[in-house]
This record gives structure tokens, sequence and C-alpha cells, in this order.
């Protein structure tokens, strides 16, 4: 049954879309189940329309939680190898109880068919995007006014930490959530709102899943012992907003390319992180390329590439030349372009 749909709202950073039909009357509907509580190994059930042909069924197991594919600032999937091919994105993953667990999003495989590595965005991320796109058309995510760092092994020894576990606060800005909440520098983040942090993304997430405006517990080891603060949310600053968008529209062109970037000293971008099931991958890009020009500009940093590709891009371009270098030695890779 085809029917017309209208666009609620978008989030670009998650890939979720909203839409809203008319059907003229009640439709049938599915229930959300907790995707916090999933474990690695239970059955699951992807729905989908692979190829076209049709509704379709596949099972599997959950293979990993947590994963990072190099698709955005929020990475956070479920790993499945229930069968996932072009056309189930958007499709629901469901547990052993009918409910939906996660979106299904996006595949590892270089031939372009399934190889049994799947990935959905979890239903309790899922579910805070479609209601903030149902109440406001857009996504505000949260801000504690924090730079963060990855511990390691001496950082640990140096601030009292039992272990390289956490997100360690290496800035404090003024009149903050954080400064509010008495979060100091050399305070390690362990928990935040009931999850356990162990990187500074999996803090970044957890905070911008909470409305701003909105009250959470954060927990902090300092001088040895653990902590407990409340927080209140805020939103970025309006200059913090726009560098913000800029950040995330570089983050999406990135993102839209199967890379993620980051600079080189002044010298190239360095790849550091390649998308398992994009073009990227199967040109042969790899974590630690170095990409010295693009097109015909020389790259200086990971903005570089992305002007690039957006005049590539303007011009018509289907496809774009990068030059690289790893271990030493240069080469030329031409990558392919996807509209918009």
């Amino acid at each position: 049954r085809d029917l017309p749909a209208k666009v609620v709202g978008t989030d670009p950073q998650t890939d979720l879309a909203l839409l809203k039909v008319n059907a003229g009357s009640d439709l049938p509907t599915v229930t959300f189940g907790d995707s916090n509580k999933l474990r690695v190994g239970e059955w699951v059930l992807a729905m989908g329309n692979p190829f076209g042909l049709g509704g379709t069924a596949t099972e599997g197991i959950i293979s990993a939680l947590g994963r990072q594919i190099g698709a955005g600032p929020y990475d956070d999937f479920i790993q499945t190898d229930a069968a996932i091919n072009p056309g189930n994105s958007g499709g629901p993953l469901f547990n052993v109880a009918g409910e939906v667990i996660g979106v299904n999003s996006a595949i590892y495989s270089p031939s372009g068919g399934n190889v049994g590595i799947g990935f959905a965005v979890p239903s309790r991320l899922v579910q805070n995007v479609v209601e903030q796109l149902k109440a406001n058309g857009r996504v505000e995510r949260g801000w504690l006014g924090v730079s963060l760092q990855r511990m390691d092994e001496e950082l640990a020894k140096a601030v009292q930490a039992p272990n390289d576990k956490g997100a360690l606060i290496g800035e404090v800005q003024p009149n903050s959530p954080a400064a509010k909440a008495g979060l100091k520098v050399g305070d390690v983040v362990v928990g935040f709102n009931g999850r356990q942090i162990s990187s500074p993304r999996d803090l970044a997430t957890a905070v911008a899943e909470v409305k701003p405006g909105h009250e959470a517990k954060i927990t902090v080891l300092r001088d040895g012992k653990q902590i407990e603060e409340q927080v209140k949310v805020g939103q970025p600053p309006r200059r913090q907003m726009a560098a913000n968008d800029r950040s995330e529209s570089a983050e999406r062109q990135q993102a839209s390319l199967g890379i993620a970037l980051a600079p080189n000293n002044g010298r190239g971008a360095v790849v550091a992180r390649v998308r398992p099931d994009s073009v990227a991958a199967e040109r042969g890009l790899e974590e630690g390329d170095v990409i010295l020009r693009a097109g015909d500009r020389e790259v200086n940093r990971p903005r570089d590439v992305v002007e690039a590709v957006n005049a590539a891009r303007d011009a018509g371009r289907s496809v774009i030349a990068l030059q690289i270098e790893r271990d030493g030695n240069r080469a030329i890779v031409a990558l392919p372009l996807k509209s918009g």
C-alpha cells in the first residue's frame, strides 16, 4: 500500500527522519523496547525491503553493542548478523518479544551485499530523536561546557583513577552547566544519567541525549574518591551552536564519504576512521592514510577536503582524485561522490 508522506523533521547526525502519513484510518503500530537492556547473543529479527523485492524478514543475533563505524559524531550502533541488504535501511530490528530495539542503518560489505555484519541505531536514541522531531521539527542536544580527553594508564595514575576508563575533564568553561555543578579540571567522568562512561565519546553521546534544561546525575572520580553531582544540562551558546553547525556540517560531509578526518599538524588530513560499508573502504582507504591533495587543492586541514568535495560536486563531477600517503609511499585514489 502506497501513501503520500510529509517530512516532519530530519536529524542528519543520526540519519533519522520522521514522516507523517494520512491513511484515512488507524494503522497497526509497534512498540519500542529498551535497547539499554540488550545483551550480546540475543535473538533479533530484521524487517525491510531489500532490492525492492517487498517485505522481507531475516533473523540473527546481536553480535556487539556500542559499535563506532565513522557514520557521525554520535556513533553507538547495534551490530547484528541478521541479513541487512540495500533497501533494509529504515526498517525495524525486533527482539524476541516483538519490540523494536533498533532501526536498521548500514552494512559492512566489500561486495555491496550481506556478509553477516549489519548495524542498527539503538531504540534509546531513536525514541529521543523521534520525540524531539515530533515536538519541534528538529533535535536539540544537551551541553555541559567541558573539554574532554581520553584516559590512558599514565593519566589514570596521575589523577588517582583505578584504570583508564572514563572521560577526563581538561577544561571547564566559566558559568557553564559543568561549572555550576561543581565539576573541576582533573575530574574523571565515569557515569552519566545511569550510564557507564568509558570514553569521551560515551559522555558526548549521553549528554546529547538529554534535553536542555533537564537535570542528570553525573558520577566523577576526584582525588581517588567517587563523587556524584546533579547537573542541569544546558544549551550551547549561540557562538558555540554556530561553530557546532559548521563542525557538524563538515562531519556530515565526511560521513557522506564514509570517512572521518583529523588534523595532521598542518600537513594534510589524516583518515581517523573508515566506515566499513562505504565506497571509501571499497576503494582501499585505510585508517592512518594522510590525504595530501583533494582534486586540485592542497590539503592542510580536514576542512580543505570538505571544500574540495563541495567544489567538485558544484562542478558536476561524480568522482574526486585524492592523493594519499601511506607508509611513506604516495598514491592516487579515485573516490566516487554521492550527490548532496
